[in-house]
């Protein structure tokens, strides 16, 4: 059986997919992709159901090899170095990594997680209707924790077929947009802070929450409520008045007041946002917010029709080097 194996790996990277859904009334959060768009334009390049298993790569770097066969693979989200035996690689384009080769991924630039799709998807027993890694709660599969040296992941053998290429549409640097409540009324003022306030990522954040760094938020009766549901995107105010974002592996209650929610479309977004870089929140409406989402799965859905075939520029150098690029030469000086 072909294995896609780890062979170094830096932190916060797992196995991750739609995640798991319709049991966080017993208390099990859904857990799956922090940037659900790339997840599903790397599984489309390499031919899976948009929300398949697949790599989720943390900040930091990575080198994979395959073992008896080839696999394909394709790299979307964060950009960052990416190479295949030495040769730089292109990001929203599949490639073949084939037994001896050498895939090298290095820190991620301008944003926090990338998404290796695995043709065939990753081999793995489904916990709860999902493979997606919760390692809090001890679940995922085939290793229910972040991937480790040494880690051997059961994939399909990639067949002989043409490597394809996504364009997708660029995404604008705009304010976090936000649907107010259900808890703003716990704020009075501080909501136009919040709104107006500049907020970076703290280097603490991780899976389960962002905690986010500016302006202080105040309540106005305390910041312990009766513990109620939350969902991915709920903004918490805890007593320190820095907020919280909740994320894919947060709890699913919780007992501080929720000044706003993340709209699911811009969840991603607000994912791949580096600490200490700024940005602003903005308060739309519930419509606008489904609006936004509709359009978001409208997006996912043409992925396929977006699919191009990839054109690899291979370049002989002794080739090169033996053709006469410059032409004929000739003395300007001598006479005619």
């Amino acid at each position: 059986m072909t294995k896609l194996v780890i062979d170094t790996v830096g932190p916060a990277t797992s196995v991750q997919d739609a995640g798991r859904h319709g049991a966080q009334r017993y208390g099990l959060p859904p857990s799956g992709a922090m940037d659900r768009l790339s997840l599903a334009a790397a599984n489309v390049l390499v031919g899976n159901s948009a929300f398949a298993a697949a790599i989720e790569l943390g900040p930091l770097g990575a080198k994979l090899s395959v073992r008896d066969g080839a696999v394909r693979l394709a790299l979307t989200g964060a950009e960052r170095p990416a190479a295949l035996d030495g040769q730089p690689l292109a990001f929203n384009e599949s490639f073949t990594l084939a037994e001896g080769q050498i895939l090298t991924l290095g820190v991620a630039r301008g944003g926090v997680f990338s998404y290796l799709g695995i043709e065939g998807g990753v081999g793995g027993e489904p916990m709860f209707g999902s493979l997606a890694v919760n390692a809090r709660a001890g679940l995922g599969s085939p290793y229910p924790r972040p991937l480790q040296a040494g880690d051997a992941i059961a994939v399909k053998s990639a067949a002989p077929s043409v490597e394809r290429r996504l364009d997708l549409p660029e995404q604008q640097d705009t304010p976090i947009r936000v649907v107010l409540g259900p808890q703003d009324d716990e704020f009075g003022a501080a909501v136009e802070i919040f709104l107006t306030g500049e907020w970076t990522m703290s280097a603490t954040s991780d899976r389960m929450g962002y905690r986010l760094d500016g302006p202080q938020i105040s309540h106005l009766h305390g910041h312990n409520i009766v513990s109620d549901g939350t969902v991915d995107g709920s903004i918490q105010v805890p007593g320190s008045g820095q907020p919280i974002v909740l994320m894919p592996d947060r709890g699913t209650s919780g007992g501080y007041p929720k000044i706003a929610t993340v709209i699911s479309a811009d969840l991603g977004r607000l994912a791949q946002r580096q600490p200490g870089r700024p940005f602003r929140f903005q308060a739309v409406s519930v419509e606008e917010a489904q609006d936004a989402y509709r359009t978001m799965a409208k997006l996912i859905r043409s992925l396929p029709d977006l699919l191009r075939d990839a054109q690899h520029a291979i370049i002989d150098l002794d080739a090169l080097l033996s053709a006469n690029v410059a032409g004929t030469a000739i003395d300007a000086l001598a006479a005619e």
